[in-house]
């Protein structure tokens, strides 16, 4: 049974304009929108706004979307999009848009066109790492800075993003801790905690995230979930579907750790806040660019590949399911790879292509993921 402050945790993570949000714009605080990790959200924190992840939650109605996105595009994309047109989103005050994929682009294309923001900046972020693409990214990172001073009617002080990294930061430490204790042999966090932290981590301030999280944590130190299936890995595109997860886990499995985009690739990098105080464009490109665990960097497809493997020995990983949803290509392709080379290595692997945040396809889903785990048990017995 979650304590106390896990489900306020869960009642804050699974809401959109959460009370958290609500008191900061109650207090004038202006909420800047983004996508993408490879957002320097430092930046906006030390700007004086609250840099808040955007999420569909599960959101399955796209009426109003699909008259601006067709159907072949990402249904979290249209998703998302519903809701910034059916007024949901109403509580930002601007957004930035990255590249991330054609889907996403358009996304943030028609939102902007159908209702404009105050604030609103187009971060161009380089597909390939090498030296003139960290520099093309560095003067990237440095109009972004320019354009929220101008946005906030002030000088982004040193001291002041020297703080914002140092809050971040420790907010991607907490969640590395949780993660940790989600992958010991008892798990203390199950797969749906463990996102609904992550998705938290993003939607409110850091400083009041922060004394959430170590409350939470310093109750599960020493607790242990008991489960009797197999300790799963998900990786994939964005999953912050909580229905989803529950449904995974309700068979008997534990997810104990993932590779999504709403999960571990968000807080794997680290950055020393005190490095920022002089030449902060170079640390944010190099940790934002070099450090980038997307697919959409398709040179790096080794590395994605070696962090995946890693988690797996890591956490005693019994199987992995790679999930994309439909007509994301740069998940879908990558999948693919990812599939053949975890078999190679005798990890077994469901390769799932779904709907967002569709209830439809959730009995199909159990289905295909009560069979991988009829794989996974035959397996076990033939080693034993």
């Amino acid at each position: 049974m979650a304590g106390e402050n896990m489900q306020k945790a869960l009642s804050l993570a699974t809401e959109i304009h959460n009370d958290e949000v609500r008191a900061w714009k109650d207090e004038g605080g202006r909420v800047i929108g983004y996508s993408c990790v490879m957002t320097p959200i430092e930046l906006i924190q030390a700007a004086g706004f609250l840099p808040y992840r955007l999420r569909a939650l599960g959101n399955v109605k796209t009426e109003k979307a699909d008259s601006y996105l067709s159907r072949f595009n990402c249904s979290f994309c249209r998703s998302c999009l519903e809701l910034a047109l059916d007024g949901t989103y109403d509580f930002l005050d601007g957004l930035v848009e990255t590249n991330g994929c054609d889907h996403l682009r358009g996304m943030f294309e028609n939102w902007q066109y159908a209702k404009k923001s105050e604030y609103f900046h187009y971060l161009k972020i380089p597909h390939v790492v090498n030296e003139d693409s960290l520099d093309y990214f560095k003067a990237e990172i440095a109009s972004f800075r320019e354009s929220l001073e101008r946005y906030s009617g002030s000088r982004i002080e040193a001291e002041a993003l020297v703080e914002a990294a140092r809050e971040q930061e420790a907010v991607r430490q907490r969640i590395r801790k949780i993660y940790s204790m989600r992958e010991r042999a008892h798990p203390a966090f199950s797969g749906y905690e463990g996102t609904a932290l992550v998705l938290l981590s993003s939607a409110i301030p850091a400083n009041r995230f922060l004394e959430l999280a170590d409350k939470i944590i310093s109750e599960r130190e020493r607790s242990g979930i008991t489960y009797s299936g197999a300790r799963l890995m998900l990786c994939g595109a964005a999953t912050d579907e909580f229905d989803l997860i529950k449904a995974i886990e309700s068979l008997g499995a534990i997810i104990v750790t993932d590779s999504l985009c709403y999960g571990s690739r968000a807080f794997s990098r680290q950055i020393d806040p005190s490095s920022t105080r002089s030449g902060a464009e170079e640390i944010f490109a190099r940790a934002y660019l070099v450090d980038l665990l997307c697919p959409r960097m398709f040179e790096n497809y080794a590395r994605r590949r070696d962090y995946v493997l890693s988690a797996v020995d890591r956490a005693k990983v019994d199987g992995v399911i790679a999930m994309h949803n439909k007509f994301c290509d740069v998940h879908g392709v990558d999948n693919v790879q990812l599939r053949i080379d975890l078999e190679n290595r005798g990890i077994p692997v469901l390769q799932l292509e779904k709907e967002y945040g569709s209830v439809a396809d959730v009995g199909r889903i159990k289905t295909r993921v009560q069979a991988f785990l009829e794989r996974i048990g035959a397996r076990e017995r033939m080693r034993a």
